[in-house]
């Protein structure tokens, strides 16, 4: 069964003159451990159709299931539930809270959904140690480097053992080192962990670290490219099919 199942995906802000179709009916699937990078113009829908497939937003038309979960059938309880325990979230500016440790934010997404404290933390320190983060567990984010505190925000969309991370921008923030360490880390989490992640990005350099790329454009998908080789051939590939979709 497919991870993420899109049947024309459909988002539109406001209405009449002043309409703005975000994706136009957006058709695609995601099958288990598969590492997907999406890409695109800026404004051509890439956010929005992340946001969509977390169930963060509402579609005007069309439909998302997750895990065969048709979105638009479950109440606002039922969809964070969904949302805590099968999606994990990365964001561009990690999005940790300040005044927690490492440790603490990791174990979060746990304690809310009403795990034991200690339980929590004993599987975020897990998850932070695989990181190379175990030095750093009582650190708080304005201790910590952006490469680490994005690596302790990877371990919080872990933590709960979800089946699809989404990472919005994850390296977007970062410097040349740190983004390949973090889209390492992604391949990784599919590779090795068994995930699926899907990750917008607009660098050629980390798209290439994905097993397949959707091209967007004007909130069409208007490409979907499968990258065979792990090397310079796969950033050249991406680059050429943006030059060509006029990127």
């Amino acid at each position: 069964m497919s991870v993420i199942t899109t049947e024309n995906l459909t988002k539109i802000y406001n209405s009449g003159t002043t309409a703005v179709t975000a994706l136009d009916h957006v058709n695609f699937q995601v099958q288990p451990e598969e590492f997907v990078a999406v890409m695109g113009p800026s404004g051509c829908g890439k956010s929005t159709l992340l946001h969509l497939v977390g169930g963060l937003d509402h579609p005007t038309a069309g439909q998302v299931r997750i895990n065969g979960n048709l979105l638009t059938d479950l109440d606002d309880d039922s969809l964070t539930e969904l949302r805590r325990r099968q999606i994990g979230f990365i964001f561009q500016f990690y999005n940790l809270i300040p005044v927690l440790s490492a440790v603490e934010n990791a174990a979060l997404p746990l304690m809310l959904d009403g795990m034991k404290p200690i339980e929590a933390h004993d599987r975020a320190i897990e998850w932070l140690s695989r990181f190379d983060l175990a030095d750093r567990l009582q650190n708080r984010p304005d201790q910590l480097s952006g490469g680490q505190q994005q690596r302790v925000a990877i371990a919080r969309a872990l933590v709960a053992e979800p089946s699809l991370i989404l990472a919005d921008e994850p390296t977007g923030n970062l410097d040349t080192r740190a983004s390949d360490e973090i889209a390492g880390l992604l391949r990784q989490v599919t590779k090795e962990w068994g995930r699926t992640v899907v990750m917008v990005t607009h660098d050629p350099r980390i798209a290439a670290y994905a097993d397949r790329i959707l091209f967007l454009k004007d909130g069409r998908i208007v490409d979907d490219t499968l990258l065979e080789a792990k090397n310079g051939s796969s950033y050249e590939a991406v680059t050429a099919k943006l030059k060509e979709i006029g990127d």
